[in-house]
């Protein structure tokens, strides 16, 4: 039996769970699992070139694979290799079937005339996907907000999105905060239908940004990440070394070459990759994590890091 059905609690949740959202179920309805998430930015136009041949699309399934992720989400990556990691994933005996990956495009022709977009895997069966536009940046293309259930258990969702990097005021607000509160109204939506919805991602604004307070929860209240008024805890926020921020994310140098400086609280390059889950739906103790600098690729293969994380969460059935 695969990891991910191993981990599945055997006890309907049946006391001390609160009622789930959007409908009548009571905690007598609700399973917990335990669920490993994975995530990577990979630079797969400005480092890679477009091509699925440099070595990242290997060490990403290897990760994958021997990560036991459950979910899995690609941030900057092209057509050709999102085709080559579904190949590389089944041949490594990953995914439970085929409809196991979703892609959603940012640039229709950025990548030697493919799309460039971002991606999520699922190691189980996926229900249809959902994709929105994100409020239109300065840069060209168009952000989304990429979500989908699992086909057997279709309250369990996962989401994946890459917000711009730009602080354009555009329409008198800044249009990071225009796309970041965009995302956090159709997870909203998502939750009030019942669903348990986990995101993972390039968020490009760090923890302690106040960009993000409407996405911590107040529960979250430590010197480097106060001032929380959301709904939403991040995997790696309990981070001993960090607490409320986590673990850098991001590589020495950009993907111009150029040096990414240490930053306050904690003297570590920005943590912009995160993994969040609403409070109300976790169930236990979780953990997050940043993998190291990867080097499969004749040298860095992203200036980004994996970002791992495992949470049990409750799942209305």
């Amino acid at each position: 039996m695969r990891m991910f059905a191993r981990l599945l609690v055997a006890v309907v949740v049946a006391f001390g769970a609160p009622p789930l959202p959007g409908g009548t179920a009571s905690a007598a309805d609700s399973v917990v699992e335990t669920v490993n998430v994975w995530q990577w930015n990979v630079s797969g136009w400005k480092m890679n070139d477009g091509s699925a041949t440099t070595g990242m699309v290997e060490a990403a399934a290897a990760s994958i694979v021997n990560r036991d992720a459950d979910f899995a989400a690609f941030n900057e990556l092209c057509w050709s290799q999102y085709k080559a990691l579904q190949e590389r994933l089944k041949a490594d005996g990953w995914p439970e079937g085929d409809s196991f990956a979703r892609f959603a495009t940012i640039r229709e022709t950025t990548c030697h005339g493919e799309p460039f977009g971002i991606a999520l895997f699922s190691r189980r069966q996926l229900g249809n996907a959902q994709k929105y536009d994100l409020p239109i940046d300065d840069r060209g293309g168009v952000h989304k907000l990429l979500c989908a259930p699992l086909h057997d258990q279709s309250h369990l969702w996962f989401c994946t999105t890459h917000i711009t990097s730009r602080e354009t005021v555009i329409g008198g607000s800044s249009i990071k905060e225009q796309q970041l509160a965009a995302v956090r109204s159709h997870l909203q939506d998502l939750h009030d239908k019942g669903n348990t919805v986990l995101i993972a991602g390039d968020f490009n604004a760090r923890p302690d940004d106040a960009l993000l307070d409407p996405w911590y929860a107040p529960s979250l209240n430590v010197p480097n990440n106060d001032g929380n008024t959301g709904a939403y805890r991040e995997l790696d926020d309990e981070d001993p070394q960090c607490p409320g921020i986590g673990e850098t994310t991001v590589n020495a140098y950009n993907g111009d070459g150029k040096p990414i400086g240490v930053v306050a609280p904690c003297d570590q390059r920005p943590k912009i990759d995160l993994i969040f889950v609403r409070e109300s739906a976790i169930a236990g103790p979780y953990t997050g994590d940043a993998l190291g600098e990867g080097t499969a690729c004749n040298g860095p293969c992203s200036d980004h890091r994996v970002t791992i994380g495992t949470v049990p969460v409750r799942i209305q059935l």
